[in-house]
């Protein structure tokens, strides 16, 4: 033992007398490749955001009663896209391929995506189009890996590396993006694909930049809170509180959303007469409620900054959560991140409204935060998400908040595919 410590102690002095030279990793072709994913991530990103910015414009001009024939003809020709282009499937599909298809994302059904989330996004759906990019951003990791003939868990770290690229690009956040995509997989094995952490990163670092001049993006928060003065130095405990009223709505959301989901199966009706369906009812809650149009990215910022009652607070709460789950079950395609934020914040200022001496941006990043912990399973991803949007500085109060959605959580998962098998 005393002869192989004195070997590996005379290599370790040889080695410190070696001039210093840069980490071959910085110049290693795996990191040419996962930059050159995240800038090819950042194009598609920026590509799909200028399309789907000038397609809102344009469909903005019907508005009034002329909301309720749009989105019906909308979910139409989604419908009709999906039928015969494919369906490409939702959230539960990309968890099961990265998790029991050795992480392979099948791109044929690509058109199919970015066609009909274009057309229900574009139009007011509930759903944002984050689910779109971590799908074709993914299936461009899975092409890259089978052009590069990697395996196992490389091939795996490529595709997870992609959707982080597409996560990052939508939201702004590099580290969250890239923890996002590893969480969001199984909300008990966040660590099972470490190996895919420092891909990730690297992806989402570049289609950052890339996203960010594309579409002229700033570096300052998303969305703007009311600025958080510390009253006391157990604010965590009411951020624990109001996680806990956030996951009661969250519960109510999932209720909301598989009773919903049974109406439409048991109608069993072609998927355009579904999305068709689910475009007049959100055609008429848009007519009676505007802001529960669309995703919520722009909305949330117009309801921080107005001063409604909370009858109408109460009213957008109960009728973004029945267009949130009329969105998902009807056939329509999109992601509910930022559409659970906006409920998170709606509940927040409802909060503070009934009870003045709560600060209204402790009341509003706590529910934003347990309302997506609870219903996403990622509390890690998420804590990290609002605090780059919202400019919050404050983690603990988040990181509680989400620990609480996260735990009081239903047993049965929200995304099917996170179920342990």
């Amino acid at each position: 033992m005393k002869i192989k410590a004195k070997r590996k102690l005379i290599t370790y002095i040889n080695l410190l007398d070696q001039p210093m030279r840069f980490s071959p990793f910085v110049f290693s072709r795996n990191f040419l490749l996962w930059a050159l994913l995240g800038i090819i991530g950042g194009l598609i990103a920026g590509t799909y955001w200028i399309a789907l910015e000038n397609l809102m414009h344009f469909l903005a001009f019907f508005d009034g009663w002329q909301v309720i024939p749009t989105m019906a003809a909308a979910g139409l020709l989604a419908g009709l896209i999906i039928h015969f282009f494919g369906d490409p499937g939702e959230i539960d599909l990309i968890v099961n391929n990265i998790r029991f298809n050795k992480g392979r994302l099948n791109s044929k059904n690509n058109p199919s995506m970015v066609l009909s989330s274009l057309l229900c996004v574009a139009s007011g759906g509930s759903l944002g189009p984050e689910a779109p990019l971590v799908q074709v951003t993914g299936s461009t990791g899975s092409w890259f890996a089978k052009v590069l003939r990697l395996k196992g868990e490389d091939f795996r770290s490529m595709t997870i590396a992609g959707m982080a690229s597409g996560f990052t690009a939508l939201f702004g956040a590099p580290l969250g993006g890239s923890l996002f995509s590893l969480e969001i997989l199984h909300h008990k094995h966040a660590a099972q694909y470490y190996e895919a952490i420092i891909p990730a990163f690297v992806a989402s670092c570049f289609s950052y930049i890339i996203f960010a001049l594309i579409i002229h993006l700033g570096l300052a928060p998303v969305w703007n809170l009311p600025t958080y003065e510390m009253h006391d130095k157990f604010d965590f405990v009411f951020a624990i509180v109001f996680a806990i009223a956030a996951t009661f709505v969250a519960w109510i959301f999932i209720s909301c959303t598989k009773f919903l989901r049974s109406i439409f199966y048991k109608l069993q009706m072609p998927v355009y007469f579904k999305t068709t369906a689910g475009g007049i009812i959100l055609g008429v809650i848009a007519f009676y409620f505007p802001l529960t149009r669309y995703f919520g990215h722009h909305q949330l910022n117009q309801l921080l900054s107005a001063n409604f009652s909370v009858p109408f607070l109460i009213a957008i709460l109960v009728f973004k959560i029945i267009a949130i789950a009329v969105t998902v079950t009807s056939g329509w395609r999109g992601g509910f991140i930022i559409p659970l934020f906006f409920v998170g914040a709606t509940l927040g200022l409802i909060i503070h409204k009934l009870f003045p001496s709560v600060d209204p941006a402790l009341a509003i990043i706590s529910c934003m935060a347990a309302i997506n912990a609870c219903v996403t399973r990622t509390p890690m991803s998420t804590t990290i998400l609002l605090a780059t949007l919202t400019g919050f500085a404050y983690f603990i109060p988040i990181l509680f908040a989400s620990l609480i959605g996260y735990f009081l959580a239903p047993r049965i998962p929200f995304i099917s595919s996170q179920m342990n098998t």
